[in-house]
């Protein structure tokens, strides 16, 4: 049934859920076409796909991997994307350079939930895929029921390509819906055709003429065919499956089970003749592969300890020379990529995805070309930050090199985010989650020797006032031999409203106080509301200077700082301080199934629910508005992915300070030692 290919490459990307079984599928795929002379297996930690030690420590993928292989006379390079929902960066970035995508999911009616993010993906960006229902022999429904739960998390139309054979719980081959020929499995060897069974038969007309009458919603001709009972002829259909999944119009659905290899070699023979070329993927960016001009886009970096950076980028037009400069950086080297195997290439052309090397200051995402005036590709979003770890060094000699360090891990994970707090001063690494983050702080210590601890981030509260103290007293007299200290200041404090942040001001008359010494009061003001008596930088606060006075010999600036400060602190002990807190206005992605559940959450953290209302272009999910007090966030997303499969998301921004409840409050004064220090929170 093969067609003649007019191009010699297809890049295909591997997704799906974690535990789906996505690292064997890429296992099977190397064996089954002659990549790999032996299967590796994750329990034995041999894998191609998981091969960074962080993957293999953990037994699960952490980034993307690239393989190449050949199949039917054509170039395969396959995308093995992570599945954890906390490296979901990784793979949208992958994304958006494959020509197809082959969803990989489990035969679990109760799971599909968790295709959902990954399909209004590849949805929101045209990208050509199909679903590969494995592990079938660990099904626990019909195949029909199977179909119908991937249908209500796809805003494209399911086509089955085949039907599965089965002997109860035990699948033992299936039947290819477009030849309607039967097949029987054999570990270690292509399946086998045989009769069709009698009793599927009227499942397996079924399941055609379902896949017909979807193709028929394209191609007028089909319809009619359809109409007045004539059979289509089978290239009939293999061009309308081709044209349709090229346009992203339709999902083709193939069953196996990939660690026993039932299953890949169809799956292959469908890629090889439906899933689009490189040409058609280009022309759907805008660009022409056979352009002169080279274009390429980076979609992973890799910095590694030995070997330097390696850029794995798609070349979208032109080709690709070892020296040539791309965003005026020489190319140090182009490579095929199996796993951490690299094989050396002269050049790379269109339609390909190589690694390039030594592409410093180039960062994934970026678009190359020898041509400045390349208008840049689009690329994925970057994911917010939703969970924080305060980081500090094992070593203090280690301090210096740390930001460097971390710089280069921004370059090979865009969802990385770090930074130095203004008001705790700490250094706050930002990611995707618990496991996201201890992989990063692992890659620290193993590729640059920076072990780190950690604890969660100080809470930046504030402390205000609630009253007003007038004419309030300090003053600093000092004899000490020669020249004394004297300064005398009255001040007015009050209250401001929130937001409004500080402000000074003076009303002397009569040159009671120097102009200048004023700037010394106004400095001994700024340098007690830095530490307020409650242990916290105070803000929303107006200080006047009424009156005072000075010495003609022992009077200086910092005289009056001193005098200023000692006036402060009597005086905000008179004007009731309270603590201060943020709050994050945040908005929570759910399936409508679980919005209930949220709402008690956000409840359960002092939340304030603003309201909900139906996420736009997400079929059946909410986003949930909240303010959520910043001390109770840290956890948020642990508790928000358990109570939604893991697929609750959320975005948050800086809204506003508020009062702490009383005995909140309390509780914080007193373990901060009134003054000493901060309590521990979400930073």
């Amino acid at each position: 049934m093969s067609e003649k290919v007019l191009s010699g490459s297809r890049n295909v990307a591997i997704v799906g859920p974690y535990l789906s079984g996505k690292t064997s599928l890429l296992e099977s795929l190397l064996w089954v076409t002659g990549a790999t002379s032996r299967k590796g297996r994750i329990a034995d930690k041999n894998t191609v796909g998981d091969a960074s030690q962080e993957a293999r420590d953990r037994q699960m993928s952490v980034e993307t991997n690239a393989a190449s292989t050949e199949y039917g006379g054509i170039s395969f390079t396959f995308i093995d994307c992570p599945g954890s929902v906390e490296f979901a960066q990784e793979t949208y970035d992958a994304l958006i350079g494959v020509d197809a995508a082959i969803v990989v999911c489990e035969p679990d009616c109760n799971r599909v939930l968790t295709l959902a993010p990954l399909f209004q993906f590849l949805d929101d960006w045209e990208i050509p895929h199909l679903v590969f229902v494995n592990k079938m022999d660990r099904a626990h429904a019909s195949f029909a029921d199977i179909l119908q739960a991937l249908k209500s998390v796809s805003s494209r139309p399911l086509v089955p390509h085949q039907y599965p054979i089965g002997q109860g719980e035990t699948i033992t081959g299936f039947i290819d819906l477009i030849t309607e020929q039967a097949y029987q499995y054999h570990p270690g060897a292509p399946a086998d055709p045989i009769p069709l069974p009698e009793d599927l038969r009227e499942q397996e007309h079924a399941a055609r003429a379902e896949m017909l009458e979807t193709l028929a919603d394209f191609d007028d001709h089909l319809l009619e065919e359809l109409l007045e009972d004539i059979e289509p002829p089978q290239e009939e259909i293999l061009k309308d499956l081709k044209m349709e999944l090229g346009a992203d119009l339709i999902v083709p659905v193939l069953v196996g089970i990939a660690e026993q290899d039932f299953g890949v070699r169809p799956l292959l023979e469908t890629l090889l003749r439906e899933a689009p070329e490189p040409d058609t993927t280009a022309e759907r960016r805008g660009l022409q592969l056979n352009a002169k001009n080279p274009i390429a886009q980076v979609l992973k970096t890799y910095c590694t300890a030995q070997g330097g950076k390696l850029s794995l980028v798609r070349v979208w037009q032109g080709k690709i020379t070892d020296g040539i400069a791309l965003n005026g950086v020489r190319v140090g080297g182009i490579y095929r990529l199996t796993g951490q195997q690299q094989q050396t290439l002269q050049e790379a052309p269109a339609g390909s995805i190589v690694a390039l090397g030594r592409m410093e200051g180039i960062k994934t995402g970026d678009t190359l070309s020898t041509d400045a005036s390349v208008k840049p590709l689009p690329i994925a979003d970057r994911l917010e930050p939703v969970y924080a770890l305060a980081i500090v060094s094992e070593k203090r000699s280690d301090e210096v090199k740390l930001s460097s360090a971390l710089t280069k891990l921004l370059e090979e994970d865009r969802s990385l985010h770090w930074e130095q707090h203004g008001d705790t001063h700490e250094v706050i690494l930002w990611g995707q989650g618990e496991i996201h983050l201890q992989v990063a702080l692992d890659r620290l210590r193993r590729k640059y020797g920076l072990p780190m601890t950690t604890h969660l981030p100080q809470i930046p509260y504030k402390e205000t006032i609630r009253k007003v103290a007038n004419n309030i007293h300090g003053r600093y007299k000092r004899q000490s031999g020669g020249h004394g200290q004297f300064g005398d200041v009255y001040i007015d404090i009050k209250p401001l409203p929130r937001g409004t942040g500080f402000n000074f001001d003076e009303k002397i008359v009569g040159g009671v106080v120097p102009r200048q010494y004023i700037p010394g009061v106004e400095m001994g003001v700024r340098e007690f509301l830095s530490h307020g008596p409650l242990g916290f930088p105070v803000v929303d606060v107006a200080v006047t200077l009424i009156n005072g006075s000075y010495h003609a010999v022992d009077s200086s600036e910092q005289a009056f700082k001193q005098a200023a400060r000692l006036a402060m602190q009597e005086g905000m002990m008179k004007c009731e301080p309270s603590l201060l807190e943020p709050i994050l206005a945040v908005r929570i992605s759910v399936p409508n199934t679980f919005t209930a559940n949220v709402l008690r959450l956000i409840n359960g953290r002092r939340g304030q629910v603003l309201g909900y209302e139906a996420k736009p272009n997400w079929n059946g999910w909410d986003e949930v508005q909240a303010h959520i007090p910043q001390a109770e966030m840290q956890n948020l997303i642990v508790e928000l992915r358990s109570l939604t499969m893991g697929i609750g998301s959320f975005r948050w921004q800086f809204d506003h300070l508020q009062e702490v409840p009383e005995k909140v409050a309390e509780r914080l004064v007193s373990k901060s030692g009134n003054g000493s220090g901060n309590s521990n929170g979400h930073g």
